[in-house]
């Protein structure tokens, strides 16, 4: 019989915790607050994926879920630790696959004439929500680019990921029959 994993390490009971690499940081650290904003719009998006009931987008949205484990361990590298392995790296195809996605969902749509209010459909305002977790973890990470090392592919990631969730939005409220709503300025 295999012994269990622990989920619990009473490492982080006085409020620190461990940075990949070894180094201890407080909890509220800038890279904390990073990948755990990243961690909170992944599990939005198994929300999503399970909300959907479409098999092409659950398999786009799982793969999406992949690299944002990948960004994750990124941000949670401490550069000047001591790292024991290799870890992924979001690469330039992982951004081309968003752009390639973005580009086939506005085939299907109207044109956007206009600046539009979050809303219309049950799923699709969860991806506005997810869209603007994202614009937040992306913004915490260029605020923690401003101090520390970031790969700057990773932040272009969080930024396409965030006109994806746009486009995803937009698709399903369409497919869905539901009515997005001009914004009148």
């Amino acid at each position: 019989m295999s012994k269990q994993w622990k989920i619990y390490t009473k490492t982080g009971d006085k409020g620190e915790t461990s940075l990949i690499g070894g180094t201890r940081v407080p909890k509220y650290h800038d890279r904390i607050e990073a990948y755990g904003t990243v961690d909170e719009l992944n599990s939005y998006l198994g929300l999503i994926r399970d909300l959907c009931n479409d098999e092409t987008i659950e398999a786009v949205l799982l793969k999406i879920q992949e690299c944002l484990f990948i960004l994750e361990s990124s941000l949670a590298t401490d550069p000047s630790g001591e790292v024991n392995r290799k870890l992924p790296e979001i690469i330039e195809s992982d951004i081309e696959f968003l752009e390639k996605e973005i580009d086939s969902m506005n085939e299907t749509i109207p044109e956007l004439k206009s600046f539009i209010l979050p809303g219309g459909d049950i799923v699709s305002s969860h991806c506005h929500i997810a869209r603007t977790i994202c614009r937040r973890a992306e913004r915490i990470t260029i605020k923690l680019a401003s101090t520390y090392p970031i790969e700057a592919i990773d932040i272009k990631y969080l930024n396409r990921l965030s006109d994806f969730l746009f486009v995803l939005a937009r698709k399903i409220i369409h497919e869905r029959g539901g009515k997005e709503i001009p914004w009148k300025a």
